[in-house]
């Protein structure tokens, strides 16, 4: 089967302007990627006839398939039809079905719609119309001299409509595409993007069938696994033992696959043990409740939560002793494993985890901007705490803190606390 190289170019002068962020042309590389086809380049031009003429040059004479969102709009700066009009000469028309929904459109909203409306419905000749069922202007898909082009409105909403409707039935029909493209994404924490493609390396050197692509984010690292085979049956087949031996390597810092995030895991095994949570929150202000309890049926694992960003709140709320607080500090590790045995005896939880320590932008106690420490305490059975030195500004250091908390969590909870 022939390899199609894809390009999909994004039109408007307010991606340049970094107004917007151009989130369509990710989505739309997810969408062929599961097609197997190989987006080869990105582009973003303004509003400029001459560029977006050399845009389009430029990506017909390096790309089978050429994917353009934005600039199909009524004013003056909409200019996608015009410049592909420029270098093909193909002539346009009024697509008349377009033309009435648009015109039904104003008048359903009691409106009087201006001239330069009519623009939305000009087609190019020969072209498949795809119809936009929330917006206005249609898609379209062109063939010229061996090139697919598909032209698509800005607006993320119309875009993917038409894409699912429209574009995708379209070019597996048209590409014969049938192979079965199925991925997993693999998540870990407390490992380094680094530190997991080095434990790995052997693996991603012979990878043919599935690919294997290591990706830092915010929160943790994933491995994005993609099989192609001609049965689903085959292509998961390729997954399992792909992930069996990623995970015979790294799977201590496993927690999850696609979709599942860290919180939804730790409620999950908290659940599982009959065990309930509580966290006093000096550093994280509360970010770590907040995270637990927007997983549906959190209530069974979580008893809630005491934001103590003032000492007096410790003290007074918390009962952390005026000693600790006098002679080593709020930010400290005897202050951290007070406040998590404190806040566990408080709410009658299982479970006590805190977080304290300085986002700055001052020292604090004599120590430097990033000090954290997080305890966790497991009543009459078990205390962890940790010490560290985040590095980056108030949201990072503060991020930083609850994606650790929920390490610490995730590791005594897979030893089996309860045991």
């Amino acid at each position: 089967m022939k390899q199609y190289k894809a390009e999909i170019i994004a039109v408007g002068t307010e991606l340049l302007l970094g107004q917007i962020a151009n989130t369509n042309a990710q989505w739309i590389s997810v969408q062929l990627a599961k097609l197997g086809i190989n987006v080869f380049y990105h582009s973003v031009v303004g509003d400029n006839l001459n560029r977006v003429k050399e845009t389009f040059k430029l990506a017909e004479s390096r790309s089978d398939l050429i994917i353009i969102s934005g600039g199909l709009g009524p004013t003056e700066d909409d200019l996608t039809r015009e410049a592909f009009q420029s270098i093909t000469d193909l002539k346009m028309y009024e697509h008349e079905p377009s033309m009435d929904k648009i015109e039904a459109f104003f008048t359903k909203q009691k409106s009087v719609m201006t001239p330069n409306n009519r623009k939305q419905a000009r087609v190019f000749e020969g072209a498949i119309v795809l119809e936009n069922r929330t917006g206005m202007a249609p898609g379209m898909i062109v063939k010229k001299d061996g090139k697919i082009w598909v032209f698509l409105p800005g607006v993320p909403r119309e875009m993917k409509t038409i894409i699912n409707e429209g574009v995708i039935p379209y070019l597996k029909n048209e590409l014969k595409l049938s192979e079965i493209i199925k991925s997993y994404v693999l998540r870990f924490i407390g490992i380094g993007e680094s530190k997991l493609e080095h434990e790995i390396q052997d693996i991603i050197q012979r990878q043919t069938n599935p690919t294997i692509a290591p990706l830092a984010q915010s929160n943790g690292i994933v491995i994005r696994l993609t099989a192609k085979a001609d049965t689903e049956e085959k292509a998961i087949n390729l997954l399992s033992q792909t992930k069996e031996e990623i995970l015979s390597k790294v799977g201590d810092y496993y927690f999850g696959m696609d979709d599942q995030t860290i919180e939804q895991v730790i409620t999950q095994l908290l659940k599982e043990i009959n065990y309930t949570v509580a966290s006093a929150e000096s550093l994280t202000g509360g970010k770590f409740i907040e995270r637990l309890i927007s997983v549906p049926g959190a209530s069974a694992a979580c008893k809630g939560s005491i934001v103590c960003y003032d000492s007096s709140v410790k003290r007074d709320i918390l009962n952390v002793s005026e000693n600790i607080l006098h002679q080593q500090g709020t930010v400290s590790r005897e202050c951290a494993l007070e406040l998590a045995k404190n806040v566990a005896q408080l709410l009658n939880s299982d479970i006590g985890i805190s977080f304290t320590g300085i986002a700055g932008p001052e020292p604090i106690e004599g120590k430097p901007v990033g000090t954290v420490f997080i305890s966790v305490y497991v009543k009459d059975k078990m205390h962890v705490v940790e010490g560290y030195e985040f590095a980056g500004d108030r949201d990072r250091i503060r991020n930083l803190a609850v994606m650790k908390g929920y390490e610490i969590l995730l590791n005594l909870l897979k030893t089996n606390i309860n045991a």
